[in-house]
């Protein structure tokens, strides 16, 4: 019989504290639900009901985000796009910009991001309103904190890069994932000879957790998004990487909010 087990320490300790976190979240929830760049939220998911105001720990969940991005100490401007009258407003209580309204037509579930982005670029530049790097901030992250914020700026104009893209430890290796046929048959679920192999011998995945993107706007501009060969990853803890898509996204991370886990 072959044993699949955690291959470090660090990873037992951190599945056990993901098992005990979930068990008392299931008890505890209910039902109550010198670097010039603008930081631009893309308020295009809709999962869940009115979520980017939706209150998580006290607040709306947009204002976790705003607050994080107002404490950093490169950005200038915290601006937000939204089509929403109410969300412009709920942001500007908490220190944001909102000086136009995104078209409807840019805030459709389908919309892409870099189209959001040069909206806001060209609506700012219209305002004689000029940054020299965009820093994007989806609010569905909400457990970004400053630190990472500004690491990531300080990564981008150190290393001459024309973007970074924060990602985190991925929870499982690939060898553990695949498509089930509609039998729900697992013949050859696992590829032949990885179960043979060690953990220890395996390299670490890696995963987006989208919770921040900086890049230089000609490279966005060229590349059409914030992908290319000059794009490199910034590494994030896995605490502060949850990307709210679900009710349990959320109830965790007002979990992680409450228990003060994010250090």
């Amino acid at each position: 019989m072959q044993l699949i087990y955690p291959s470090t320490l660090k990873e037992i300790r951190f599945n056990l504290y993901t098992i005990i976190a979930y068990l008392k979240f299931l008890v505890k929830s209910t039902n109550e639900h010198g670097v010039h760049s603008p930081f631009v939220f893309d308020f295009v998911t809709k999962g869940l009901y009115q979520k980017n105001i939706r209150i998580l720990a006290g607040k709306p969940l947009v204002s976790w985000t705003i607050e994080q991005a107002r404490l950093s100490q490169y950005i200038d401007d915290v601006i937000v796009s939204t089509e929403s009258e109410e969300i412009s407003e709920i942001c500007q209580e908490y220190g944001a910009k909102v000086p136009f309204l995104r078209p409807k037509e840019l805030a459709q579930d389908d919309t892409d991001m870099i189209d959001v982005i040069q909206h806001v670029l060209k609506s700012l530049q219209n305002q004689n309103q000029y940054y020299d790097i965009l820093v994007l901030l989806q609010p569905t992250s909400p457990l970004r904190l400053s630190i990472d914020i500004d690491k990531s700026i300080d990564m981008f104009s150190s290393r001459n890069v024309k973007a970074i893209v924060s990602v985190c430890e991925a929870d499982h290796r690939d060898y553990w994932r695949n498509t089930l046929p509609e039998d729900g048959c697992m013949k050859g679920f696992i590829k032949k000879g990885d179960v043979d192999t060690h953990r220890q011998q395996i390299p670490m995945y890696y995963r987006f957790n989208g919770a921040l993107y900086v890049a230089d706007f000609e490279y966005l501009d060229n590349q059409k998004g914030f992908f290319g060969e000059m794009t490199y990853s910034y590494i994030m803890p896995q605490i502060r990487s949850v990307d709210i898509d679900t009710e349990f996204d959320f109830a965790f991370a007002e979990f992680l909010l409450q228990e003060n886990r994010l250090k």
